[in-house]
């Protein structure tokens, strides 16, 4: 799966991780299941298909959740982020940023990931009304 993702190989790369991800889920290698969950949804990212990469990036963090994984949690909540930015979802992508930082760093998580996630979450810049005098 890694070498068709890095060739760009969409297809065989969706095949393949499929495949793994059933094997997981029938051995109940739980962690797994998770982390190859997530990888789907980071392949149909990359492959240009974010609508679908919701699926299985909401499948990760609800499985992640379960088995307390905080930091595939994090994961997958920085990859929803990510997808959702892409289908135009500013705030919830934003809010999943937020959650994502939160996670990520709590479990220990390289500091390239935390980044990545207050990135995403970015700034917020302050609106206030002005009111002009009228002459």
């Amino acid at each position: 799966m890694e070498r068709s993702i890095a060739a760009g190989d969409w297809w065989p790369a969706d095949v393949w991780a499929h495949r793994a991800l059933w094997h997981f889920e029938q051995g109940q290698l739980n962690l797994a299941a998770v982390r190859r969950a997530r990888r789907i949804g980071d392949l149909r990212s990359a492959a240009g298909d974010p609508a679908s990469a919701r699926r299985y990036y909401a499948e990760a963090i609800d499985e992640a959740r379960d088995i307390g994984a905080e930091h595939e949690q994090g994961l997958g909540a920085l990859g929803l982020g990510r997808a959702l930015l892409e289908l135009g979802q500013v705030t919830a992508a934003r809010r999943l940023a937020g959650a994502a930082e939160d996670l990520l760093q709590r479990s220990g998580a390289p500091a390239g990931e935390v980044r990545a996630a207050r990135e995403l979450r970015g700034v917020e810049i302050e609106v206030s009304e002005r009111t002009e005098a009228a002459p």
